[in-house]
């Protein structure tokens, strides 16, 4: 059965999380993707070998990888004939760069009017931000989600780098690329996708932008009914030190709940605020207190109650229900036998996506593009020897 984007090319200049998992997300669905790297870069987190470490790396499964020195005239030839056999670009570099390199989209698009040539960055390629450096936190800060997203000890809470570099970047990044592709096929024009990291988490507070500009209030953490505000969606404390999590936004998961828990009057608090919701969630919580968080769970959770456990980070990877979706899979590795990744997580009833191999090491596939673009071994070695590739 053939995979969604069989038959589309894709280079990849990226190098951190952004980039990488957007490509990573067509990969999986048949795209072909030549990840081309710089000489000596490579990040290693954890104390493994490097071909260890590739095993388990999924943002750059179902890769190829070739490393090209594009400060040379020579690589840059490489990367023009690839352009013209290819589909789409990305490349995640600061705004600038790819045009210093020469490897940017008026140059591009000379070479192949059809190519689709995705630019990620944090700030966009114009606007009074477009030079500043950055990373998840800033896109965030800027964007108003970490003013929302919880406060301890007087300060924001710095949380993990999903909304800006992964949600905001990478998965809109993937998107514009695919519907890119597809107004292609009916138009046969290429073209350029600005995507800024800042845009794609602001797009993503559509629902609370809506209330602030209809007059509503400024969604800051433990104010609004989504950041702890009221007793029936919030966290509780449980008898092992654990938490669970209460989403009873519905009145009947409201009384639901209040009935297991034989508290019937507190049916009429569902949406207190202020200091009566501070009642409320005092006595919930004093509740919550005399079970374990899995008791807890186990108990309410067949009730039709909006309950879940909140699962430490190592306890998501053994939950029954992210193991029936597949969303852990194991994968062939040459060396190391089977390895776990994460799995794919658009499920396709006809094309579905497939894990076909695990990361490539740095240049572990340079000859064979090479060779596939029609270099001989002599002109392959030359390459070396002046450093245009590695």
């Amino acid at each position: 059965m053939a995979l969604p984007l069989a038959g589309i090319k894709i280079l990849d200049l990226s190098r951190m999380g952004p980039g990488p998992f957007c490509t990573m997300l067509l990969a999986d669905l048949g795209a072909e993707v030549i990840k081309i790297e710089q000489p000596g870069f490579g990040i290693v987190p954890v104390d493994v070998d490097e071909e260890t470490w590739a095993a388990y790396y999924a943002l750059d499964r179902n890769k190829r990888s070739i490393i090209l020195n594009l400060k040379t005239n020579e690589a840059r030839q490489v990367f023009y004939k690839l352009v013209g056999t290819s589909d789409a670009v990305l490349e995640g570099f600061s705004p600038g760069v790819v045009k210093r390199l020469k490897v940017d989209y008026e140059t591009v698009k000379k070479i192949n009017p059809e190519i689709v040539y995705c630019s990620l960055s944090g700030y966009g390629q114009d606007g009074p931000y477009r030079d500043l450096p950055g990373h998840d936190i800033n896109y965030i800060a800027v964007a108003g989600a970490l003013s929302a997203m919880g406060i301890r000890e007087g300060r924001s809470a710095v949380p993990l780098n999903l909304l800006g570099d992964y949600a905001g970047g990478g998965l809109q990044a993937a998107f514009g690329i695919a519907v890119a592709l597809l107004a292609r096929e009916r138009t046969g024009k290429g073209q350029f996708i600005d995507v800024a990291m800042v845009d794609g988490v602001v797009s993503l507070l559509a629902w609370e932008a809506s209330v602030l500009f209809a007059g509503g209030g400024v969604p800051k953490w433990g104010d609004t009914p989504l950041t702890g505000a009221m007793p029936c969606y919030h966290v509780y404390e449980t008898k092992d030190g654990g938490h669970i999590a209460i989403g009873c936004t519905e009145v009947r998961l409201w009384e639901n709940l209040c009935r297991a828990l034989g508290r019937e009057d507190l049916v009429p608090y569902q949406f207190a605020t202020g200091s009566e919701k501070e009642k409320v969630a005092s006595q919930l919580g004093q509740i919550f207190s005399t079970k374990t968080r899995d008791e807890w769970f186990q108990l309410l959770g067949p009730k039709d109650i909006s309950i879940a456990p909140v699962l430490n980070f190592d306890e998501v990877f053994s939950d029954p229900q992210v193991l029936h979706r597949r969303m852990v899979v194991e994968v062939d590795h040459p060396k190391l036998g089977k390895v776990k990744q994460v799995g794919i997580g658009v499920k396709f009833s006809e094309t579905p996506g497939e894990i076909r191999n695990t990361a490539p090491l740095p240049g572990q596939h340079t000859e064979e593009v090479l060779r596939d673009l029609g270099y001989s071994q002599d002109d392959i070695d030359r390459l070396r020897e002046i450093g245009a590739i590695a």
